[in-house]
């Protein structure tokens, strides 16, 4: 067999060009086993992401680089293609995303409840299992109250608890949009004394509560869903697919279920899994 010699030169550029092949095909590889999941503060600031992600990491070696929003914004982070899954909790606007072509599928994952959150002396009477009278007695008090105002899941539905309750638009002189997150609409409401509707999930990880309880819960329309999509690949070509599918799958799993169910915080169990539903 001929034998070809290469002088110290030409050796020297071919391990540069193996290194430079091998390091691409790292990057590579690693950029492709990367997702960005576009989902919602309470998912983030609950602390369930933290509790859940590491598990799917060593179960799939996906890393997932989460941005976390109101339901609304995550929704058109999906839309504008700047991430592969989008988890979110606003069942009318998740269907309607797939509905327009964005999403390919919608699959439920899990479950928890909004409560009206408020100042133990209650000054509007609010207190009760009725969320549509409650914020009638606030609006009626001209109570102060923070919505999040941020086109969230929790903002979605605090609107349509308002709508219920036929006063229009008369919420009461008390009440202020912050176009915030949960949590720091939790701390505004400590620092007022003001009431707020919160997801459970995001209250029981809440520190800061400066006298705030929870006033009101047991309600039916209180029923809080959550749903995750992969971005239709057919809209956004980049959209990783294989990556965002395992992801879904693995929400939805026995597995997946049992690491949701495992979070709580002070034995307080924060989701509840109901894939399949």
């Amino acid at each position: 067999m001929m034998k070809i010699q290469l002088s110290q030169g030409a050796e020297r550029l071919t391990r540069q060009v193996l290194l430079a092949l091998l390091f691409a095909l790292a990057t590579g590889f690693a950029a492709a086993q990367s997702i960005v999941v576009s989902s919602t503060t309470s998912t983030e600031q609950s602390g369930l992401f933290g509790h859940i992600l590491p598990m799917f990491k060593k179960a799939s070696g996906i890393e997932v680089r989460v941005v976390a929003l109101g339901t609304g914004q995550a929704l058109d982070v999906g839309r504008r293609g700047d991430a592969d899954v989008v988890f979110v909790h606003d069942e009318v606007a998740e269907k309607r995303f797939v509905e327009e072509g964005f999403g390919v599928e919608r699959f439920p994952v899990m479950y928890n409840d909004f409560v009206l959150i408020g100042p133990a002396a209650d000054p509007a009477q609010a207190r009760g299992q009725d969320i549509v009278e409650a914020l009638r007695k606030v609006a009626a008090a001209n109570a102060d109250f923070v919505s999040r105002g941020d086109r969230s899941g929790t903002h979605a539905a605090e609107l349509r608890f308002w709508d219920a309750t036929g006063s229009g638009e008369t919420k009461g002189t008390g009440y202020r949009e912050c176009g915030c997150g949960m949590g720091p609409a939790l701390n505004m409401a400590a620092s007022l004394g003001a009431y707020v509707l919160a997801d459970r999930a995001t209250w029981l990880s809440f520190r800061n509560r400066e006298g705030l309880e929870v006033l009101l819960e047991g309600d039916n329309r209180l029923f809080n869903q959550y749903g995750v999509m992969l971005v239709n690949p057919e809209r956004h070509t980049h959209v990783k697919v294989a990556e965002g599918q395992a992801f879904i799958d693995w929400l939805v799993s026995e597995a997946g279920q049992a690491a949701i169910a495992s979070y709580a915080i002070e034995g307080e169990q924060l989701f509840f899994p109901n894939a399949g539903r």
